[in-house]
């Protein structure tokens, strides 16, 4: 969705400090395990809980990044990659990832944080393979200018990883409640597979930057279309979730008039997408893809995968939005 990459709203102080508190935070955490907790919350620290609580070798792996100097880093490290220009790059923030993840998964307070972070952990890992599919300059030559995978290569690293992937847990109760949602809405029901790109099905979860449920919905974007969020936050329930991420995906294919550049906008912004076809006169998601942050680079393909891995179907073959 667009602005929801993790620490893409977040100040300087909170990027330095985020990944160091994830070892520190007081046993008071656990007072209240229904409540969620902001970043400001989580970075009122303490030392009890992560000596009583947390896997010994999760909290090695983040005290060895304690210094705020290295926490900073991998915080720039990882928003740079994200959002920045070269897929490749993402690869060299996965073990600051692997060593995040659990931390955030014991703990009741920030699971919903880890709920957004599991569904992306195979971006490190396709990115990962991408950048060994690239070839070294040959000796004695100067190496070429960086460049993206192309979208094709994308696509078949997405096929690879996605086949070998079993749907999530939730997927099962999900799928069959909202496709109805998504039929309602005149958009192709097997697109209800993009909130195992976004969620893993986990109806609570919720990104650093404040993106919240099934289909990782930003809060001015969930009240754009007719969401509210308090005083019970909408965004939780998952088949108003679901309608309302439908109803802007039919908005974003009306505009496209292509499913690639509609998820393309989903998860980078419309305004993005839109000048990018603008400024290189450009028709298609390939003739773009390259010049998209990295995660958009790879969404559009990892969801294309997830589709027709769990419903057999091309998006290229989905019907239109009504």
């Amino acid at each position: 969705m667009d602005g929801h990459v993790v620490t893409s709203l977040m100040s300087t102080r909170t990027r330095r400090q985020f990944l160091m508190p994830m070892a520190l935070w007081p046993a008071a955490v656990l007072a209240a395990p229904g409540e969620i907790w902001s970043l400001d919350d989580l970075i009122r620290s303490g030392e009890a809980l992560a000596k009583e609580h947390l896997d010994p070798k999760a909290l090695k792996a983040l005290q060895d990044g304690s210094d705020p100097a290295v926490t900073d880093r991998l915080l720039r490290d990882l928003q740079q990659r994200f959002q920045g220009e070269y897929v490749v790059d993402v690869a060299r923030m996965r073990e600051a990832a692997q060593a995040l993840l659990p931390v955030l998964e014991q703990l009741p307070a920030t699971r919903s944080y880890a709920g957004w972070l599991r569904p992306r952990m195979d971006y490190f890992e396709v990115a990962d393979q991408l950048e060994v599919q690239i070839p070294p300059p040959r000796p004695g030559q100067a190496p070429p200018p960086r460049t993206n995978p192309s979208a094709a290569q994308e696509r078949r690293a997405w096929e690879i990883q996605v086949g070998r992937t079993p749907p999530p847990k939730g997927a099962a109760t999900w799928v069959p409640r909202l496709k109805p949602v998504f039929r309602a809405q005149r958009v192709p029901q097997e697109l209800v597979w993009v909130a195992e790109v976004e969620s893993s099905f986990n109806s609570e979860a919720r990104s650093p930057a404040g993106a919240v449920g099934l289909y990782q919905l930003m809060p001015s974007t969930a009240q754009s279309l007719g969401l509210k969020l308090a005083p019970k936050d909408e965004r939780l329930a998952g088949e108003r979730n679901a309608r309302a991420a439908a109803g802007y995906l039919n908005s974003l294919y009306a505009r496209f008039k292509d499913w690639r550049l509609a998820l393309a906008a989903y998860n980078g912004g419309q305004g993005r997408v839109g000048g990018l076809l603008k400024s290189r006169s450009a028709r298609t998601f390939d003739e773009i893809a390259a010049h998209l942050p990295a995660e958009t680079q790879m969404y559009v393909p990892k969801v294309e995968a997830v589709v027709q891995r769990r419903e057999g179907r091309a998006l290229s073959r989905l019907p239109a939005a009504g």
